[in-house]
C-alpha cells in the first residue's frame, strides 16, 4: 500500500457532492469507500478518486462509453440518468416533444438497469419511451428507429469493449448515429440537468411484440442471389462471442433458408464476463479459435463471429492450409463486390459505396470496375452512412476495416453484423452453386483490381498521456522512408480528425488514437507490384509493421 499527499480539497468536495446527488445506493457506497481510503492517505485511492472526479464522460465515436464505476468519469446510474435527461431536453428543443424514443440494451453488467432508468426518464419527459423486452442486438435498435418512425434511439452497450465497460449509444430520427452539432448540444443539455437524484423517472412502455419479427423478416429478404437448394445445404459455424446476437442471427439465417447452423456452445449464452476470450472482439488474437475449431469439426462452409452486441461481423473460410478469418478489408471487398455484381440497377441507378480513411483501398478499385461512386469518410459509421452528399444518397454498401459492415443501409443505417452474416452466407451458397469458393472469388477480385494487403498495429496503453505524447512526437518527426522507399506524402489530418497519414509509392500508413479504447492504432497497407507473390507482399506488410512500431516508440 503506497501513501500519497493529502487528498486535494476540491476532489474531496466534488466527491461528497456527487455522493449526495447519486440516486443509486450501491454507487454511493462504492464512492464512499474510495473516498474513505483516499482521506486515509492511501495513494491508490487518491489517484482513483481523482480520476473518477475529473471531467465527465463526453460523446465520442458513438456516444458515451467508459468503465463501470461511481463518479462523473464512469458509467453509473447517475451518469445514465443525466444523459437520458439531456437527450430528452435536446429532442424537445428540436421539436420532437411527445414522439417515440426507442431504448434497447445488451447483456452487459447493469445494461438492463441503465436502460430501464433511461427509458423512465424519457417517459417522465413526455416521450413515448419504448423499452426493449430484454437484451437484444444493437442493430435491432437501429432498425427499430426507422421502422417505427421514432424521434431517436438509445442503446445501452459497450459493444466489444472489456467486461467492465458500458455505454450509451444514440441514434437520431434518420436512424444514423449521433453526429455534431447534436453531440455538443446534448452535452450542453446534460451539463444543465440538475442533480441525478432529482430527475423524474416515469414508467416506459414496451416495444411492439412483432418488432424483432419484422427485423428477422427483413433479414430473410437479403438472401436473394443463391438458389434455395444451395442455401438449404449450406453449413455455417457461428459464435455470438458471449453476446446477444446468437438467437436473432440463427433466426435470420433460418428466414434466409439456411438452417444447418452450429453455434459454439461455450459462447452461445450471453455472459457479461466473456469468460472464454481475453477481449470480446473478433479482431483479437485467439478470440475466434473455438469458432474455427467448430467449423473444422462440422465441415462447415462458412464461419461467422459476431461481437457481443452483434454490430460487427467477422468471416472465416476454409482453405488449402485450413481455416482462417478474413480481415475486415477482405470482408469489405468481398461483400462490396458481391452487392455491386448483383445490384438491381433499376432501383439503384447511381450506386454509392463507402469506407473510411483508415480502411484499405481495394473497394475504390472495385467501385470503378462496377461503375459505382466511391467515397472515403472519417472513421465511424456515423460518417459512412452520410457519405457522398452528406446524407448517404444512393449508398448501397459501406464498411470499415474493424469488421463493420453495412449491407442494407436503407433499412439499418449503421454497421450490422447480423445482416452481413446473412449476405455472406447467401454469397457462399451462390458460389457453391457454381462449384466455386470464397477463396476463388477473392482471387478473382485480386486478378481484376490488384492486390492490396492490409493489417493493423494496435498498441494498448495504461496511460492515455502516452497516446497524446506519441501523436505529438510523430507529427514533429515523421519518418522519411518506409520499406526503403521515400515518403511521398506526410499529411497531418487535423483539424478534420486526429490522425496522420504517410504514403510511399506502394505503402500507406494512417495513425490515430482509438475512439473507444485506450489504444494507439496504425492502419497499414502495402500494394503488390508486378511480379510479387502474395507471400512477398505479406512479408512486406510484416516489415512495415515493425518499422511503424519503432517510429511510434511505444
Amino acid at each position: 500500500m503506497s501513501l500519497a499527499a493529502p487528498l486535494p480539497t476540491e476532489v474531496r468536495t466534488a466527491a461528497l457532492r456527487w455522493i449526495a446527488d447519486d440516486p443509486s445506493p450501491a454507487d454511493r457506497d462504492e464512492l464512499q469507500r474510495v473516498l474513505a481510503d483516499a482521506m486515509a492517505g492511501r495513494g491508490e485511492a487518491v489517484a482513483d478518486l481523482t480520476d473518477r472526479m475529473r471531467a465527465p464522460l463526453t460523446f465520442g465515436t458513438a456516444g458515451l462509453r467508459g468503465p463501470l464505476r461511481a463518479g462523473p468519469a464512469g458509467m453509473n446510474l447517475a451518469v445514465v440518468r443525466r444523459a437520458a435527461a439531456g437527450i430528452g431536453r435536446h429532442l424537445r428543443a428540436t421539436g420532437a416533444a411527445g414522439r417515440t424514443v426507442i431504448v434497447g440494451h445488451d447483456a452487459r453488467h447493469r445494461s438492463a438497469e441503465f436502460a430501464r432508468d433511461a427509458a423512465g426518464v424519457l417517459a417522465a419527459q413526455g416521450f413515448t419511451a419504448l423499452l426493449a423486452p430484454g437484451p437484444l442486438p444493437t442493430p435491432v435498435t437501429a432498425f427499430a428507429v426507422r421502422h417505427l418512425g421514432a424521434a431517436a434511439g438509445v442503446q445501452i452497450t459497450a459493444s466489444h469493449n472489456p467486461p467492465n465497460d458500458n455505454g450509451v449509444k444514440v441514434y437520431l430520427a434518420d436512424g444514423a448515429q449521433l453526429v455534431g452539432p447534436a453531440d455538443a448540444r446534448i452535452e450542453a443539455e446534460i451539463a444543465a440537468v440538475p442533480a441525478a437524484v432529482s430527475v423524474d423517472v416515469g414508467s416506459p412502455g414496451a416495444w411492439p411484440d412483432d418488432l424483432v419479427d419484422a427485423y428477422v423478416d427483413r433479414l430473410g429478404e437479403l438472401a436473394r442471389t443463391a438458389p434455395a437448394a444451395d442455401r438449404s445445404s449450406l453449413r455455417v459455424a457461428l459464435t455470438p462471442m458471449h453476446g446477444v446476437g446468437g438467437e436473432v442471427t440463427v433466426r435470420g439465417l433460418r428466414a434466409a433458408g439456411i438452417t444447418d447452423v452450429h453455434v459454439v456452445a461455450a459462447q452461445a449464452v450471453p455472459d457479461p464476463d466473456f469468460p472464454t476470450v481475453p477481449f470480446p472482439n473478433p479482431e483479437e488474437p485467439g478470440a475466434t479459435d473455438r469458432l474455427l475449431a467448430l467449423a473444422a469439426d462440422v465441415d462447415a462452409h462458412l464461419a461467422i463471429a459476431l461481437d457481443p452486441d452483434a454490430d460487427r461481423c467477422a468471416l472465416g473460410i476454409p482453405g488449402p492450409d485450413g481455416w482462417r478469418m478474413l480481415t475486415g478489408d477482405e470482408a469489405g471487398a468481398l461483400l462490396g463486390d458481391h452487392l455491386l455484381r448483383t445490384l438491381d440497377r433499376t432501383a439503384h441507378p447511381d450506386p454509392l459505396v463507402a469506407t473510411t480513411i483508415v480502411s484499405g483501398e481495394q473497394l475504390q478499385a472495385i467501385a470503378a470496375r462496377h461503375g459505382a461512386r466511391y467515397d472515403e469518410t472519417l472513421t465511424g459509421f456515423k460518417w459512412i452512412v452520410r457519405a457522398g452528399d452528406g446524407s448517404g444518397t444512393g449508398l448501397v454498401f459501406g464498411y470499415e476495416e474493424a469488421l463493420g459492415l453495412c449491407v442494407d443501409p436503407g433499412v439499418v443505417r449503421d454497421k450490422d453484423g447480423i445482416s452481413a452474416a446473412v449476405v455472406a452466407a447467401d454469397l457462399t451458397a451462390l458460389l457453391r452453386s457454381t462449384g466455386a469458393t470464397v477463396t476463388d472469388r477473392l482471387a478473382e477480385i485480386v486478378d481484376a483490381d490488384g492486390l492490396f494487403v492490409t493489417g493493423p498495429l494496435s498498441i494498448r496503453v495504461t496511460r492515455l498521456a502516452d497516446i497524446s505524447d506519441a501523436m505529438r512526437r510523430i507529427r514533429a518527426t515523421p519518418p522519411t522512408e518506409l520499406l526503403g522507399d521515400d515518403i511521398t506524402e506526410s499529411a497531418d489530418l487535423l483539424p478534420r480528425t486526429d490522425a496522420v497519414r504517410w504514403r510511399t509509392t506502394r505503402a500507406r500508413v494512417v495513425v490515430r488514437p482509438s475512439g473507444t479504447e485506450p489504444k494507439l492504432k496504425a492502419y497499414l497497407q502495402v500494394r503488390g507490384t508486378d511480379g510479387q507473390s502474395a507471400d512477398q507482399v505479406r512479408a512486406d506488410l510484416d516489415r512495415l509493421r515493425e518499422e511503424v512500431r519503432a517510429v511510434l516508440g511505444l
